[in-house]
């Protein structure tokens, strides 16, 4: 079965009935308040897109990736979690749980012993295994690790030819927290995207970096262009907009506390958070998933254990909506 997902806003209109326009979506995890995106030049619609753009030098001076490893734009983070199974012989990998699912997916798809470990355990798994992955923060719970337990867990595996894949999806609003520029010639592999904090989902563009014999492999797998050349062009001006990412941290931890505030005052105080979300452990989570979705509010949830992941709310309006609903029925 394929793992269930936010945003399918379709899916949910057509369940509830109520119209698209009317739905107030915090099921993604994305920012609201997304990077401003320009007019595209029309020359870049006309060309295929070229590798020697400079986008890999914008890239590797915003994650501060050094020149001993690889690093490679590809169509989003979700690609790679895809094809990073398949570069390995059937190996045994362990993925955190609660975690983004396609993790434990993909590599089981792949012919892979899959080891759902919770965060507390997995430092006791990592010399029985080959393939570790962490999610940095880890989606949905929000669990940070320090970097130094990482690198460990990196040096263990990597002694005996493993891997540490770390998934940064949701690291740049705390990119104190990225492992990024400790990535060299050895198996740690660290994936970013335009996703979450740039709110560009829908561009589909990321950077995978590592070793460099695996960012290698990664791009034939991917084959030419597998990055348009749209998405080059947007993916080069908004990793050199720093003035833009320096505000919208400041901007994204002063909502996401105001969202734990809310949510706590409503009798639902988060199990944990990043800036970008709060993550509420209740045994109620699905009837209060179905009430909010029956007033248009559309969040995500989770079966094991039982909880709710709340976006946050775009403003002030939708702020006390969100509130107004949880009083109904919390």
């Amino acid at each position: 079965m394929e793992p269930d997902h936010g945003g399918r806003l379709n899916a949910a209109t057509r369940r509830w009935g109520i119209p698209r326009d009317q739905w107030l979506d915090l099921s993604t995890g994305l920012n609201p308040w997304p990077w401003p995106v320009p007019v595209v030049p029309g020359e870049i619609w006309q060309r295929l897109p070229e590798e020697d753009d400079g986008l890999e030098q914008v890239a590797r001076r915003w994650l501060g990736v050094a020149d001993s490893a690889g690093l490679l734009p590809v169509p989003g983070s979700q690609a790679i979690i895809q094809l990073l199974p398949l570069l390995r012989p059937a190996c045994v990998v362990a993925v955190p749980v609660p975690g983004y699912a396609e993790h434990a997916h993909r590599w089981r798809l792949a012919g892979h012993e899959v080891l759902a470990v919770p965060a507390k355990d997995m430092d006791a798994v990592i010399d029985r295994v080959d393939v570790a992955v962490w999610i940095q923060p880890n989606n949905p719970d929000g669990c940070l690790l320090p970097t130094e337990t990482l690198m460990g867990w990196h040096r263990r595996l990597a002694a005996r030819g493993g891997w540490l894949v770390v998934d940064e999806a949701f690291v740049d609003a705390t990119p104190q927290h990225s492992m990024a520029a400790r990535t060299g010639p050895d198996g740690l592999l660290v994936l970013r995207s335009l996703g979450k904090f740039f709110g560009l989902a829908g561009a589909r563009g990321g950077v995978v970096s590592g070793p460099a014999a695996v960012c290698n492999a990664l791009n034939t797998a991917l084959g030419p262009w597998a990055v348009s050349g749209p998405t080059r062009w947007l993916m080069k001006q908004a990793l050199a907009d720093h003035a833009w990412q320096a505000d919208t941290r400041s901007r994204l931890h002063q909502r996401g506390l105001r969202l734990a505030r809310l949510l706590a005052n409503a009798g639902l105080p988060p199990a944990g958070s990043t800036p970008l979300f709060c993550y509420c452990e209740t045994p109620a989570a699905e009837a209060l998933h179905d009430g909010l979705a029956a007033r248009g509010i559309l969040v995500r949830r989770f079966v094991q254990p039982p909880a709710l992941r709340f976006g946050l709310p775009p403003d002030d309006t939708a702020e006390q909506r969100l509130a107004a609903a949880l009083r109904d029925l919390v």
